[in-house]
């Protein structure tokens, strides 16, 4: 799996890569058992502090997609859970939704944050 970073971006570096790493086990590109890089050298790769990464493994494991084992680093820990589908169905609801009043990813983006922090 490659992680990329926005640097430009307003979101936190290790909120992006612990997206990065949920949505890739939404989609079915790491499965359960499957080991994350090692916290150094991904930190290393992206030019990123190590705590950054370690940042995004904890709030990884917090949601239970990930175990972290001493030695054996971060480990997909199986499926997300159920509810994870709806919330995908409801994207796509919202996706066309918006499609077909002709709106952009943007202002969609920018409507479903400003939802978030009501």
């Amino acid at each position: 799996m490659i992680f990329r970073l926005d640097v430009t971006s307003g979101e936190p570096l290790f909120a992006q890569l612990a997206a990065q790493a949920r949505l890739a086990v939404l989609r079915g590109e790491l499965e359960p058992g499957e080991r994350l890089p090692a916290a150094r050298e991904l930190a290393d790769a992206l030019d990123v502090n190590m705590h950054t990464v370690l940042h995004a493994y904890q709030e990884l494991r917090d949601e239970g997609l990930v175990e972290l084992r001493r030695g054996r680093g971060a480990v997909v820990a199986g499926r997300p859970p159920a509810e994870l589908d709806a919330v995908q169905d409801a994207v796509a609801a919202l996706v066309r939704a918006a499609r077909d009043a002709h709106l952009s990813a943007t202002t969609t983006t920018t409507l479903v944050q400003e939802a978030f922090q009501r």
